[in-house]
């Protein structure tokens, strides 16, 4: 069911799963919207739980008050925001690419209320991929209509691709996503491990085997360790919900299982 919620300084839009079971918050990271999931969420619903997929501020049809910076601490406040405004008192989180550092510092500001972790191709510490999205934080505003054709070239031009940019499409669109990659900062999670680790909530790590963005090395196994998580890989590259979304719900299916 699509729906918006006003929280402070911004407005969540959201598609809610009515599962009668715990909740489940999806988020999704840069350049992506809730449309990430959409072959993921309903699978999990099935398996009887309450999920909550929405645009992160500034992102898809989420807005945010004039001036106001949509960085990844900031989604987290909002999150948070969010579940109250939904009567959620505990939620699992799952969250890929930046989403993940939103759901880090979800965990890090709320231990007590966040049942479970899962990170899918997601950040560590400082390692954010900043480079893959240089060119886009630099764009020229005045160009910015051009900056979704580009975006799908580099991507690939895939049905489920060419939907997740569609809202990023002509001139606002643009402007959105500049705006979005301006945002998104590294130090905001550089610093927060003792306190992630400290949490003990328990964690998932998921990585599509051919990610090409966030190497599994380098920041899948760190990141695992971190959390005191295996490092489950998957069939597909950066964007797994959209690659390979029946082994992305089967595992995690399997995860939240063992939170009951």
């Amino acid at each position: 069911m699509p729906a918006s919620v006003r929280v402070s300084d911004a407005t969540i839009a959201l598609d809610e799963y009515s599962g009668a079971g715990s909740a489940v918050l999806l988020l999704h990271g840069f350049p992506a919207t809730r449309r990430l999931w959409a072959q993921v969420a309903p699978q999990l619903c099935d398996a009887g739980f309450r999920v909550i997929v929405p645009d992160l501020v500034g992102y898809g049809a989420s807005e945010s008050a004039a001036g106001v910076r949509v960085g990844m601490a900031a989604q987290a406040r909002w999150m948070w925001e969010l579940m109250d405004a939904l009567g959620i008192k505990r939620v699992t989180v799952i969250a890929h690419d930046v989403g993940s550092a939103a759901g880090q510092l979800m965990t890090v500001t709320a231990p007590h209320r966040v049942r479970g972790l899962a990170v899918l191709d997601g950040v560590y510490a400082d390692e954010w991929a900043m480079d893959a999205i240089e060119s886009i934080r630099t764009w020229d505003p005045s160009q910015a209509h051009r900056l979704s054709p580009v975006l799908a070239r580099r991507l690939g031009s895939t049905a489920g691709m060419r939907e997740l940019l569609k809202a990023y499409e002509g001139e606002q669109g643009g402007r959105q996503l500049i705006r979005a990659a301006c945002a998104l900062d590294p130090s905001e999670t550089k610093h927060i491990g003792a306190a992630l680790r400290a949490s003990a909530v328990p964690a998932m790590v998921l990585w599509g085997e051919r990610d090409q963005f966030l190497p599994i090395d380098t920041v899948a196994r760190p990141l695992a360790r971190l959390l005191g998580a295996a490092v489950v890989l998957l069939p597909g590259a950066h964007f797994t919900p959209l690659d390979c979304p029946a082994e992305v719900a089967a595992a995690l299916r399997e995860f939240l299982a063992t939170l009951r």
